[in-house]
């Protein structure tokens, strides 16, 4: 005998909430289906980096919003021994060596900067290798619930969920030791969560003067702001100003100070080989530590200087008790590249990317072009974002450009080309052009330069990053 109608329709309402509550929990287990599904939902979240106006205060740069966050997935930053670095310029390089040298010694190195070039997983690193896809989708699928959790309130920014991410990568994979780069400042930053082995501070100069002030003694009170109780800190050498903060600052919770060139003999020379061109060699001396007559990896002083610091820090973990093989960590050294720092990407015609972002910055680049790059004239496409010293940053690009091409890239606050000619027109009257993109300042450049000529394309990571794509092979 059939069964009832009412009978046959509870079975059916009965099937239907097994199958429903078996795809809530498919969703729950893995909230993202694709790859590019989990990136489309992160570049959905509040992105300070792309922000015109940003306000810099504890409500838009929440540590306390970072920490619940990190809470919620289990403290990862607490499972993996770190170093942290801050300051304006040389961050990415001073971490990038430290990493290499310590990864040359057998540790698993892991290492977070900040921003990418052309790739997001670049701010991501174990040994050199960038976290993969399947990696970032498996950590986004298991980040998402904690978001989702604490997005009703408090919602984690994109720079919150990808430190966030890095640490629990750093963690999965069992790193020995982690290099983390602060992103905007220091005392209010995402990364500021962490109790390092040790803390640099690379060199001090004005940058993003509306969120840090417009005083050098101002932005070393922000990076100050990593000091933690009695931690090592090393430094370079700082105007009178900004050490008396550094000094202040490291005293207050008693962390030992140290400066390369101070109280760590350092020195360095440009010399010229035939093996390796043009090139500086550092030599750095502590107690525990004897380098000598080191061949700088990267061109220009300023690279020396970070490389002396990276030295220094690698000196202070093996006071600490890290095995470091002091040949071993010169090697490593050796094996250094970095994206974007005086980067060649084409040979015909010849053009050079640089990271240049502040006045100190581009005048690293314009006496580090002339010491190690041979050329007729240089042809300078420069753009910037519009929360830069950008007056600092053209005063000082007249004393190495034979001829400007303003443009901008795709930054949100890239500043115009048109309001970047007029400064530099009140600066110093010399001659420029401007383009709407970097495609039209390329065929312009082109133009106006012979073969022993060099096209230098700086002033943004973003305008690099852009310059860095487009010459890529497919």
């Amino acid at each position: 005998m059939a069964k009832s109608t009412k009978t046959t329709k509870k079975a059916t309402k009965k099937k239907a909430k097994k199958r429903s509550s078996k795809v809530a929990r498919v969703r729950t287990k893995k909230a993202f289906r694709t790859y590019k599904e989990a990136l489309a939902y992160l570049y959905e979240k509040t992105n300070y980096e792309n922000e015109r106006h940003l306000r810099y205060n504890v409500t838009t740069f929440n540590l306390k919003r970072m920490e619940k966050l990190l809470s919620l997935l289990g403290s990862p930053h607490k499972k993996t021994p770190t170093v942290h670095i801050a300051g304006t310029k040389g961050k990415g390089s001073t971490a990038t060596m430290l990493a290499k040298m310590l990864e040359s010694n057998g540790y698993k190195v892991g290492l977070y900067t900040s921003p990418h070039l052309v790739h997001l997983h670049e701010r991501i690193t174990v040994n050199s290798k960038m976290i993969s896809n399947s990696e970032m989708f498996g950590l986004m699928n298991r980040i998402y619930a904690p978001v989702e959790k604490m997005s009703k309130t408090e919602p984690p920014t994109f720079f919150e969920i990808m430190t966030a991410l890095a640490f629990m990568h750093f963690a999965d994979v069992k790193s020995d030791i982690a290099v983390i780069e602060t992103g905007l400042g220091g005392r209010l930053d995402s990364t500021n969560v962490i109790q390092p082995e040790v803390v640099g501070i690379t060199s001090l100069s004005i940058d993003h003067q509306r969120q840090l002030g417009n005083s050098i003694d101002s932005i070393a009170k922000e990076k100050a702001g990593v000091f933690k109780r009695g931690i090592p800190i090393v430094t370079v050498q700082q105007k009178p100003e900004a050490m008396r903060v550094l000094k202040s600052h490291a005293a207050a919770v008693n962390a030992p100070l140290s400066v390369t060139g101070g109280n760590i003999d350092f020195s360095y020379r440009f010399e010229t080989s035939r093996e390796h061109g043009p090139h500086t060699r550092i030599c750095l001396t502590t107690p525990t530590s004897k380098f000598e007559h080191l061949r700088v990896p990267l061109h220009g002083k300023h690279q020396a200087i970070n490389c002396g610091l990276a030295l220094a820090m690698l000196d202070k973990l093996k006071s600490s008790g890290y095995e470091i093989d002091n040949q071993k960590a010169a090697k490593g050294l050796q094996k250094v590249s970095l994206a974007g720092r005086m980067e060649m990407i084409c040979d015909d015609p010849r053009i050079m990317i640089d990271a240049a972002h502040n006045a100190a910055s581009i005048r690293a680049l314009i006496h580090a072009t002339g010491q190690n790059i041979p050329y007729d004239s240089m042809v300078v496409i420069f753009g910037c974002n519009e929360d830069k010293d950008v007056e600092g940053m053209l005063h000082q690009l007249q004393y190495g450009a034979d001829k400007v091409i303003f443009t901008r890239s795709n930054s949100a606050k890239a500043m115009s080309p048109d309001d970047l000619a007029d400064m530099y027109t009140q600066i110093c009257g010399k001659m420029y052009q401007t383009a709407t993109s970097l495609g039209e300042a390329l065929l312009l450049a082109k133009k106006a330069i012979s073969k022993e000529d060099l096209i230098c394309i700086t002033g943004s990571f973003y305008l690099i990053g852009q310059a860095k794509l487009r010459f890529q092979p497919n």
